[in-house]
């Protein structure tokens, strides 16, 4: 064999042991663990995961296009506790068209928590409009399976045309509801206030631009939260996630104009859910596919 050929042989080897090593490392450090996995096939396509405002060690997570207008209240390790119904758009055949996040917040009366469903989804950017489903939290939904609960929607227009997008973010200090599109080689934010009346539409605000490096569909944006006291923002693509803390009040777009950090993450095989622990140090993140791993990963 000649030299260059086991240098071809050797350096991939060596990478891949550097990689192990580093990966085993963070797990003894206990900088990220699997912590289960999701626990019935219902929740075959998870798109989002959101932690629960009132009822501790409880997450909602949702599948995407092609199920129907519900969602599912877990454990950490994927226990599944029950599935919440909602009444979706009449006009879907399954009453929504594609749910690709959800995230809880503050809403209308103080001292409530509430969930924000975002059918978002638009691969083809066809979209008239999209639709944020608003549901005041209810502790009843975890005594009883295949509960129901009223939503309060919103319509939402983009103000230079349809777009994908898969992130929906709630920030409890402005009051806003955040979409980040997923697709562009540059992703848009957006916001909208989170006071508004049903059925209402309204068109987005732009508020900037954000570049990522890498390659198309790796680097698209898949999945964002905001922490419960909104200190902390993450996004994720398909290969990285990206952290940034707020300085003070300022707006998170702002916030995220600056230079992220970009922790440890294990590559999932559909990564497309990430969301905040209620205390902000750590977050989970998970994947679609049937049984997928939940990840539990230190706040940086």
């Amino acid at each position: 064999m000649t030299r260059s050929a086991k240098i071809k042989i050797i350096i991939p080897l060596v990478i891949i042991l550097f990689v192990g090593a580093y990966g085993r490392h963070r797990h003894i450090n206990h900088e990220t663990d699997i912590v289960g996995k999701l626990q019935s096939k219902q929740m075959d396509e998870i798109s989002g995961i959101a932690a629960s405002g009132i009822s501790p060690n409880i997450y909602y997570v949702h599948n995407d296009s092609g199920d129907t207008s519900r969602f599912f209240a877990i454990t950490p390790e994927g226990k599944l506790i029950s599935t919440i119904y909602f009444k979706g758009d009449p006009t879907e055949a399954q009453g929504v068209h594609d749910c690709e996040d959800i995230a809880v917040g503050p809403g209308p009366a103080k001292g409530k928590s509430y969930v924000y469903l975002g059918d978002i989804g638009d691969n083809s950017a066809v979209r008239k409009y999209l639709t944020v489903y608003r549901a005041e939290e209810k502790a009843g939904w975890l005594k009883q399976d295949l509960a129901k609960t009223a939503t309060v929607p919103i319509h939402l227009k983009y103000p230079d045309g349809p777009k994908d997008a898969e992130t929906l973010m709630v920030d409890p200090i402005e009051k806003l509801l955040y979409i980040v599109s997923k697709r562009q080689d540059s992703v848009t934010v957006y916001t909208t206030p989170l006071n508004y009346k049903a059925d209402d539409t309204v068109t987005l605000t732009k508020r900037c631009k954000l570049f990522f490096k890498g390659f198309r569909v790796f680097k698209w944006i898949t999945a964002g939260d905001i922490s419960k006291d909104g200190s902390q923002v993450l996004l994720k693509s398909y290969e990285k996630v990206y952290y940034w803390k707020r300085k003070g009040n300022e707006p998170v777009w702002k916030t995220l104009q600056t230079k992220p950090e970009t922790p440890f993450y294990i590559q999932e095989k559909q990564g497309e859910a990430i969301g905040f622990t209620p205390d902000g140090k750590g977050y989970y993140t998970t994947s679609e596919g049937v049984y997928a791993p939940i990840y539990y990963y230190k706040t940086p």
